[in-house]
């Protein structure tokens, strides 16, 4: 798998998260956004700024170079540093809402989940910051716009089966991602890589301590993959979750949104679910059980992301059949 484009370059700003992963190096300084250009060269005197990878409505990841480990001779100092924008630096629980996704994130120990390296907050700026790994590749959002077709089975299962495997793991762990979407999972050098948990919500008696944060008032999901409960501002569930993977699942096997990126709302009230075929690059085993959770009601999104991993990988289909009578 070749290293993406940067993506700062064409992305629409709507649809950027915070992209734990390094693009190829192009010469020039990086286009950074007014609100994040003043923030120090330099974080917790450790920690220096190189470039840009990627920005969003809530904040901004960077190359980082990591000056202790270069000290003692790492042949690897370089971490991926996220940082809040300036506007939510300066609210109340700005420090908090950071910590709370690493927490939360560190909670999740899978290979296909990113891993977070530690918590820090610069004390001359008062400025808090996630480190993790630094990766290579593409998102899913680049991939799509490569292969504007679809994937054939073959490379959809290879894609699919780790990033099924890895939500039905969070949710296993009591965690909802909470924005599902293509620019949110990476194929790296070391497979697929779900990120990016900063409007994820864990249940009750998970990760005690956690401050409570109430990430709806963010309004910061993804239009085309967010469910209609989440839009309707209902408590966050797994099956959200379930419909964004879908989404997502769909667009890999066919090229295409399945509701043409539109608000699931709308999709839902222009009916445009009657519409929906099956893909051609899907096996026809694999689509009663898409099509389910693709559903707009989420009482008739009666399935898991296990469930999906289950028939994709062919392990058993006993649940589907049962379910099926």
């Amino acid at each position: 798998m070749t290293d993406a484009a940067h993506p700062g370059d064409d992305a629409s700003d709507g649809d950027l998260t915070y992209l734990a992963f390094a693009p190829p190096h192009r010469p020039g300084p990086a286009a950074v956004p007014s609100s994040l250009a003043a923030m120090h060269d330099v974080l917790a005197s450790r920690y220096r700024i190189e470039r840009l990878l990627g920005a969003g409505g809530m904040g901004a990841v960077y190359r980082a170079r990591d000056l202790l480990a270069e000290q003692y001779e790492d042949p690897h100092p370089y971490v991926a540093l996220k940082v809040l924008n300036e506007v939510f630096s300066k609210t109340p629980d700005a420090s908090a809402l950071l910590y709370s996704e690493f927490r939360l994130t560190q909670h999740l120990r899978h290979d296909h989940v990113l891993r977070l390296y530690a918590f820090h907050v610069d004390t001359s700026s008062q400025r808090a910051f996630i480190t993790m790994e630094l990766l290579h590749g593409m998102t899913l959002d680049q991939l799509l716009c490569e292969r504007p077709l679809g994937l054939p089975w073959k490379e959809l299962r290879e894609i699919v089966l780790p990033l099924l495997d890895a939500l039905a793991y969070v949710h296993a762990r009591g965690v909802v991602h909470g924005d599902m979407k293509p620019s949110n999972v990476m194929l790296t050098e070391e497979g697929v890589r779900l990120f990016d948990f900063g409007l994820s919500r864990v249940e009750e008696g998970v990760l005690p301590g956690l401050p409570h944060l109430n990430r709806e008032r963010f309004a910061a999901w993804t239009p085309g993959y967010a469910a209609p409960e989440s839009l309707e501002g209902q408590r966050l569930s797994a099956s959200a979750d379930v419909y964004g993977v879908a989404c997502l699942i769909y667009e890999l096997a066919s090229g295409r949104h399945p509701f043409r990126r539109l608000l699931s709302t709308q999709a839902r009230d222009e009916q445009l679910d009657r519409a929906l075929h099956a893909p051609d690059n899907l096996p026809k085993r694999c689509w009663p059980a898409l099509r389910r959770a693709l559903a707009f009601d989420v009482a008739a999104r009666t399935v898991t992301a296990g469930q999906l991993r289950d028939v994709f990988s062919i392990r058993s289909l006993r649940w589907w059949q049962g379910s099926s009578r």
